[in-house]
C-alpha cells in the first residue's frame, strides 16, 4: 500500500483541544505518524496508509466542531542512502614511547629457591 499524507484544518485555540485532535487521530486505522503544524497550530498532519478520510474527519468534528480537509498527497519513501567504505586515517607516524607499548613483554621463569622470586621480567 502506498503512504499518504493528509493535511486537515481543525479549530484548536488550546493545548486540551490539539491534544483531543491528536487522540482522535491515533486512534484512526492506519495511521502511522501524526503532527501538529501552521503558524497558528491549526493544521492536523495525518500520515498513513488505508487511512479513512471521511471517517477521520467525521470524528474531528464530532469532538472539535470543526475539520476540513487541505490537501491529501503520497509520500515517496527516500531511496536507501549508498554507504560508502571509510577512509583510511592519516595517522602521524608513531613515536617512540608508541612502539614501547605495543612490544610484547617476555617472561622468564627459573626454578629458585622461593617461589616469590621465581619469575623475572625481561
Amino acid at each position: 500500500m502506498t503512504k499518504y499524507k493528509i493535511v486537515i484544518k481543525v479549530t484548536m485555540p488550546n493545548a486540551k483541544s490539539r491534544v483531543r485532535a491528536m487522540v482522535v487521530a491515533a486512534k484512526t486505522n492506519g495511521v502511522i505518524s501524526i503532527a501538529i503544524a501552521g503558524d497558528l497550530k491549526d493544521r492536523l498532519e495525518v500520515v498513513g496508509e488505508g487511512i479513512d478520510i471521511t471517517c477521520l474527519v467525521h470524528c474531528l468534528r464530532k469532538k472539535l466542531c470543526h475539520a476540513e480537509v487541505l490537501k491529501v498527497e503520497e509520500v515517496k519513501d527516500k531511496p536507501p542512502e549508498k554507504k560508502k567504505p571509510p577512509e583510511p586515517c592519516a595517522c602521524p607516524a608513531p613515536s617512540p614511547c608508541a612502539a614501547y607499548l605495543h612490544t610484547p613483554l617476555v617472561f622468564s621463569c627459573e626454578q629458585a629457591e622461593s617461589p616469590a622470586f621465581g619469575c623475572n621480567i625481561m
